[in-house]
């Protein structure tokens, strides 16, 4: 009764969600509500609900801090060189920017932060989506995916699970995956290429400020990122979930602002965006730099002081100095004083960013309700033990693949915690007799990590979906295959490299 009752409230949550019948943040709540009272908790759902909101509070404390501090980093321009930098690789070739994304989150998921590497991602990026007015949806998939195969370092948390769970050395688990999470690494990147030709397809090569070819006329300044057609972004609208650019028939007809060429490349006439933007500068001077920040609040004389001030946060994390919650607002109380001083500014400068805060944090709280029903009741122990029971003795040789394909399914559906340390174990006794030793048994349940981050269950997927501005249904709608291609093309690539054993020697 109980493993029927968990399956039904995942499928349930699942269906309302991805259908939009209800958005996530009233899913966590009332679901699990719903279910525990059916199953008759109803006693003991308030100790649970607490219990689960406790567990989630640091996180939800981290992520406000962290937004608050990279929003404060934004806007004084800290990232405005990167986002320079990258206008002149991409050459306003969608393609490239969505590999370039790729390319950039797995860099920064080095710091096995799923969270920072969301933030410095898409604060980077974000900006060159929505002024080539390309899919959120795409960004935040590429994203995901590369933080998904970075999620198996020693230092990210599941391999330190799995190794501790089943007593061995973390090494011995991480080492012999590399090759298979470099070939899941090429595999992301290719992902991306393919999404970001849909997406040249679609759109075409936009010539932004300051790349202007010899068809285009000599662009008026522009202080700050505009849509990439200015003109059509008064007569059109933007898609609020995938963040494409849909212009009124009238404005595609009107003269001087788009010219397409007979290679599908699209040109935006700048002068007419610079127009358009009212930056009042003399058309005949050089353009000022392109940014993220705007001239109000940009402090380009502190951006040293605010790039070491993040080298600083970023050493701390990784070295594990303090608890993350206490590293974010200590730094962001230095880095919001440091950059405006002044308390009306400050105040400003939080109002600014409440509305990107308080859906991601509001997320974290709810989910907390869903966590903590889950556990308090022993759905989730339910749902491991039914699958496996279901393990057919024939499979008994095969198990480290069985491993491996579970663990795509089962860290989508329970924590990280409850499937390492509840069901692994479980999994490397039964392989234990076919030979199959613990660590190859812990590297396959590293397997579904890709997958794993699409869960309603983990935080930091709250994070991504709320700065990229984008449905959590919809992104799991559209990342989900993909997160299955690259986990079942690291089990692929971990069996021909022999980590992972086909079957056992001592079947």
């Amino acid at each position: 009764m109980l493993t029927i009752l968990a399956y039904s409230m995942i499928v349930v949550f699942m269906f309302l969600i991805m259908t939009k019948r209800l958005p996530a943040l009233v899913a966590l709540i009332v679901v699990p509500i719903a279910f525990g009272l059916i199953g008759g908790f109803g006693a003991g759902l308030g100790p649970m609900m607490l219990d689960g909101i406790r567990s989630l509070a640091p996180t939800g404390v981290m992520l406000m801090f962290a937004i608050l501090y990279f929003g404060i980093m934004i806007d004084a321009g800290l990232f405005d060189p990167v986002v320079r930098i990258i206008l002149k690789l991409v050459q306003g070739d969608p393609m490239k920017i969505v590999v370039g994304t790729a390319a950039l989150a797995m860099f920064i998921s080095l710091d096995g932060d799923g969270a920072t590497t969301y933030m410095i991602t898409v604060s980077a990026m974000l900006p060159l989506y929505m002024r080539l007015g390309m899919s959120r949806l795409v960004m935040a998939c590429v994203i995901m995916l590369a933080g998904g195969v970075f999620n198996i370092l020693p230092w990210g948390g599941p391999t330190a699970r799995a190794a501790t769970a089943l007593g061995v050395d973390v090494s011995d688990i991480f080492v012999p995956m590399i090759p298979a999470m470099a070939v899941t690494a090429v595999w992301v990147l290719f992902v991306a290429y393919m999404l970001g030709m849909k997406e040249r397809k679609r759109l075409g090569i936009v010539s932004l400020p300051g790349q202007a070819r010899a068809e285009v006329r000599k662009a008026a300044p522009a202080p700050v990122l505009q849509p990439a057609f200015a003109e059509l972004a008064v007569a059109g609208s933007m898609n609020g979930t995938t963040g494409q650019w849909s212009a009124a028939p009238a404005a595609a007809t009107r003269e001087g602002n788009v010219h397409a060429f007979s290679a599908g490349r699209i040109e935006a006439d700048a002068g007419a965006a610079g127009g358009s933007a009212g930056s009042g500068g003399s058309g005949g001077g050089d353009e000022p730099p392109v940014g993220v920040s705007s001239r109000d609040t940009a402090r380009p004389k502190l951006i040293w002081v605010n790039f070491l001030l993040t080298v600083a946060l970023l050493v701390l994390l990784v070295l594990g100095a303090l608890p993350l919650p206490v590293l974010f607002m200590i730094f962001f109380a230095i880095a919001i004083t440091v950059n405006y001083p002044g308390l009306e500014a400050q105040k400003a400068r939080i109002e600014a960013h409440a509305a990107n805060v308080l859906p991601v944090v509001s997320l974290i709280f709810a989910a907390g309700i869903f966590v903590g029903i889950l556990q308090g009741t022993k759905m989730v122990d339910a749902i491991a033990l039914s699958v496996i029971a279901a393990v057919p003795d024939w499979m008994g040789p095969y198990m480290a693949i069985v491993t491996g394909l579970l663990s795509i399914p089962f860290t989508f559906f329970i924590s990280n915690d409850a499937f390492y340390f509840g069901v692994v174990p479980v999994l490397a006794k039964a392989a234990e007799v076919y030979g199959i030793t613990a660590a190859e048994i812990g590297r396959a349940s590293v397997i579904g990590q890709p997958v794993h981050l699409l869960s309603p269950l983990v935080a930091s997927t709250y994070l991504l979906v709320g700065m990229c501005k984008v449905e959590f249904g919809d992104h799991q709608r559209y990342t989900l295959i993909w997160s299955i291609s690259a986990s079942l093309v690291m089990l692929v690539a971990a069996v021909i490299f022999g980590v992972v054993p086909l079957m056992g020697p001592g079947s």
